[in-house]
């Protein structure tokens, strides 16, 4: 392709004609599709997805261009209203979205370059991410002390200010054989484009790109992520998304350093000291409750006129303190009806008693509780949406016993 969007990647807005407007669909989900405009133009600034860039967004006479895909060496621009054919028409690219893609495209080959000439590590794949991209490199292993100096050795290239020019090649080109590529698209067709880093690198890219390295402003080597059998990503951001990172931290350590009580360089020591501290309160609390459990079961046998319906709400109860419950007072001459969780919002809930009358009013229970749940050995565990309604289901397991008394 050579599209104006490649031939001058700086361009934001272009007049051009309107060659064909041809009803489509955007394929949104697999039950769901956009009905709308396939409009193909005599030239476009909108680049379409490519070379693990992804498509431009923009306007076509102020009508929103919703996606742009490549067929062959042409472009084709979804849009919800159609276009008149042959008309002229006015673009815009949306630059904050471009030039983002440009500085994290132009950024990941820069790296990639580095990477190999240094260190013999090959690009097999990469991916702009919205906030954070990543390089699929061809190493098991890549050390820290390796990625400080690619760090480095790609921000001096940076600051020595580098041009970085597209040109096209005829397809046989002697020249073909000394750049660097990971191939061509099976529709292919025409001259190949090669992105050149003068003294750098020569690579065919379709995408669009910085004209000089020194527009990407900085670059940040962030981590290292083991990737497929063998091989190592490494985790990048360029340009202004190195300003929007650096600000994020500033404001995450701001915050941690208001609710720690303690300056940045000690962030890491006291969260650890605290975790410490919950996991030691968890398990005691967890003990308390258990021991709570076994009190109020126990509580509840020992009343001498006791209810055959026993129910029992504690917010801060989990599954285990309603099971310990149940155990305690068994399944044969009571209903037992435990919950926990928001008394006015969702929890769980556990029915226990005679196997027969539980499997016959569990399925009640849950449908007052506005939840779901299932019957086995006695006993009904479910979750539900609504406990403010425990009272409605108290009263279906009194109005079995008085339906029994009755009988």
């Amino acid at each position: 392709m050579a599209l104006q969007c490649q031939q001058n990647s700086y361009l934001t807005e272009f007049s051009s004609k309107v060659v064909s407007c041809n009803p489509g669909h955007l394929v949104i989900s697999k039950k769901k599709k956009q009905p709308g405009y396939e409009v193909i133009l005599e030239d476009t600034i909108l680049f379409p997805e490519g070379g693990g860039q992804p498509d431009d967004r923009g306007k076509i006479n102020d009508v929103d261009v919703i996606r742009v895909t490549r067929k062959q060496n042409q472009a084709v621009h979804f849009v919800e209203t159609p276009l008149e054919v042959g008309s002229e028409v006015k673009m815009e690219v949306d630059w904050t979205r471009r030039f983002d893609h440009m500085q994290q495209h132009s950024g990941q080959h820069l790296i990639t370059a580095i990477a190999e000439a240094k260190f013999g590590f090959k690009t097999t794949s990469w991916d702009l991410g919205s906030k954070v991209s990543s390089i699929e490199m061809d190493t098991p292993t890549i050390t820290s002390e390796q990625l400080s100096e690619l760090e480095k050795e790609v921000n001096e290239c940076i600051r020595r200010q580098i041009p970085m020019t597209p040109r096209l090649l005829e397809p046989g080109s002697p020249e073909l054989e000394q750049v660097r590529s990971r191939g061509l698209p099976d529709d292919h067709i025409g001259p190949v484009r090669v992105v050149e880093i003068e003294g750098i690198d020569h690579n065919t890219c379709c995408g669009t790109h910085v004209s000089n390295l020194a527009h990407l402003q900085a670059i940040k080597l962030l981590s290292l992520e083991k990737g497929k059998k063998g091989k190592t990503n490494v985790m990048f951001v360029a340009g202004n998304r190195v300003l929007d990172f650096v600000g994020r931290a500033y404001d995450r350590e701001k915050g941690l350093t208001g609710i720690l009580k303690c300056p940045p360089e000690e962030h890491v020591e006291m969260a650890d000291k605290l975790q410490k501290s919950l996991r030691i309160s968890n398990k005691t609390c967890t003990g308390l409750l258990r021991d709570v459990a076994v009190l109020e079961a126990q509580r509840y046998k020992s009343q001498p006129n006791r209810d055959p319906v026993f129910c029992l709400h504690r917010k801060e109860g989990d599954s285990e303190f309603m099971n310990i419950i149940a155990n305690e007072v068994g399944n044969e001459n009571a209903l037992v009806l435990l919950s926990v969780g928001d008394e006015k919002g969702a929890g769980t809930f556990l029915l226990s008693g005679p196997a027969d009358v539980v499997e016959a009013l569990g399925p009640k229970v849950a449908e007052v509780l506005e939840g779901k749940g299932a019957a086995k050995r006695g006993r009904f565990q479910g979750k539900a949406t609504k406990l403010a309604n425990l009272k409605m289901a108290e009263e279906i397991l009194r109005e079995h016993f008085k339906t029994q008394q009755a009988a």
